[in-house]
């Protein structure tokens, strides 16, 4: 029987609402979607932490709703977003077989328009709506007869609401939250453990960085504020899985389209449920987690009429801190997972997962940071092992990055790779981004694909491409 955490959650909140005046609130990140035999995939760039960031909810440590737009700006609302202009070109394809997709040279020419309105209803409400438009020339300049119709419908051209959210004061320090968010857990700036309440955009793995790849989720969010600590009350409605790589992207890593994936309703008892406790303190912070949701990776299903692709209901428990010392910050991550499935393995299995990672900024307009996670079967068999599912799955992260030309440009050197040895595969990003003027920016790098035993890249090894974008921001 599920619990009624929404009214323990809330009479928690009302209680230390009650207890005392606010102090320090910063808000939390993350929860992570296990693997499974299909989708595994290395996951994220750039997750914010709470020794760098703000709270990830637009909320101040004393629970105060901010601006919902520029407080430079006039007048209660704000309009802003920015229209861009992406292309890859890909470097190291073999002519397709006959009848395949030929993937060679030319694989995005995609114009993006985001909009976001603000609106400070009063000096405790604020509302935000925000969406995005997209068009993919690349396929009609390519042939669109070339392509199968699930890449064309994945990837050619996409309308979507984003963000789009009411958010206020209940009280001295209870604040709530209504509508799709986005709330980043845990502590990793590259790898994903406990960041896992919203899905990914994981349809070109590599290409970009992790807050280009959240996907908003409708979400009725509570924080409340002691002290030190706040604390999230979480119910999510809303069920939205990972968007993959479509049948025929050079992503997708099966010879044949997925079997049919079956989705549950949103709403009713279908809903997903987070908490959160986060302790923020004079050079460290804590925070705790534990969450009740889908699990974003589906399994095959054997049914009378072949398979389907199901997504399990799990459960995570999770910590994650930070420790800065001197120029150094020390990252940690535990996480334990219930309720997973496999393909070819019939129980439930449970899964646990380390992440320690260490960021150094004493060099001048330079970072540097190592990350490594290990994920353990704690069910591990003889059965795991005759059908291919190793006990331990490693993920490694470099990221190196170096400001210059008074900020204007970075580059940015980032590794990723899976195996305890790196024999799983990986890949490696080097790009460079320059502020052409305030407003506008340009990015130029490249992707190196490595090939190894694991998936995506045991499939993807020879997806090596160069990409620009042209962004305008207003």
């Amino acid at each position: 029987m599920r619990p009624h955490y929404p009214l323990l959650l809330l009479a928690v909140a009302t209680t230390l609402q009650a207890e005392g005046e606010p102090s320090l609130g910063e808000l939390m990140q993350g929860f992570d979607d296990a693997p499974s035999s299909l989708e595994s995939v290395i996951d994220g760039f750039d997750a914010p932490d709470l020794m760098h960031q703000p709270a990830d909810n637009g909320l101040p440590p004393n629970g105060l709703p901010l601006p919902a737009h520029d407080p430079r700006s006039s007048g209660p609302y704000a309009i802003d977003g920015d229209l861009g202009l992406s292309a890859a070109w890909n470097t190291a394809h073999d002519a397709p077989p006959s009848g395949g997709v030929d993937q060679r040279g030319l694989s995005r020419l995609r114009a993006k328009v985001n909009l976001q309105f603000d609106y400070d209803l009063n000096d405790r409400w604020a509302v935000r709506l925000g969406g995005r438009v997209l068009h993919d020339f690349a396929y009609g300049i390519n042939g669109r007869s070339d392509y199968p119709q699930p890449l064309l419908d994945s990837q050619e051209d996409e309308s979507e609401l984003h963000e789009a959210w009411l958010r206020g004061r209940l009280g001295a320090a209870l604040d709530l939250k209504l509508g799709r968010q986005i709330v980043v857990w845990g502590k990793s700036d590259n790898l994903r453990l406990t960041d896992l309440l919203n899905p990914m955009d994981q349809r070109e793995i590599g290409m970009v960085d992790i807050e280009d790849l959240r996907l908003p989720t409708g979400m009725a969010r509570l924080d409340a504020y002691r002290g030190d600590w706040s604390f999230s009350a979480i119910a999510i409605p809303e069920v939205r899985f990972n968007k993959e790589p479509a049948f025929g992207s050079d992503f997708y890593p099966l010879a044949s389209p997925a079997p049919h994936e079956v989705r549950p309703s949103s709403g009713g008892d279908h809903s997903e449920y987070a908490l959160a406790l986060n302790g923020i303190f004079s050079g460290w912070d804590l925070a705790l987690y534990r969450a009740w949701v889908y699990d974003d990776n589906a399994y095959l299903q054997p049914t009378a009429t072949g398979a389907v692709r199901q997504h399990a209901r799990i459960q995570m428990s999770g910590v994650a801190a930070n420790w800065a010392v001197g120029s150094w910050l020390l990252k940690g991550e535990l996480a334990r997972f219930d309720g997973l499935r496999l393909t070819a393995i019939g129980a439930a299995q449970a899964q646990s997962g380390l992440l320690l990672g260490v960021e150094y900024a004493g060099l001048r307009d330079t970072t540097l940071s190592w990350e490594s996670l290990v994920r353990r079967w704690d069910d591990y068999s003889t059965h795991h092992a005759t059908v291919g599912i190793a006990r331990d799955n490693y993920q490694h992260a470099l990221r190196a990055s170096y400001k210059l030309l008074h900020d204007r440009l970075e580059l940015t050197l980032l590794r990723l790779a899976s195996g305890a040895h790196f024999e799983g595969g990986g890949l490696t990003r080097l790009s460079a981004d320059y502020d052409l003027a305030d407003a506008l920016n340009l990015s130029l790098g490249y992707v190196d694909y490595q090939w190894g035993h694991n998936l995506p890249f045991s499939a993807i090894g020879d997806n090596d491409r160069l990409f620009a974008e042209l962004r305008y921001s207003f």
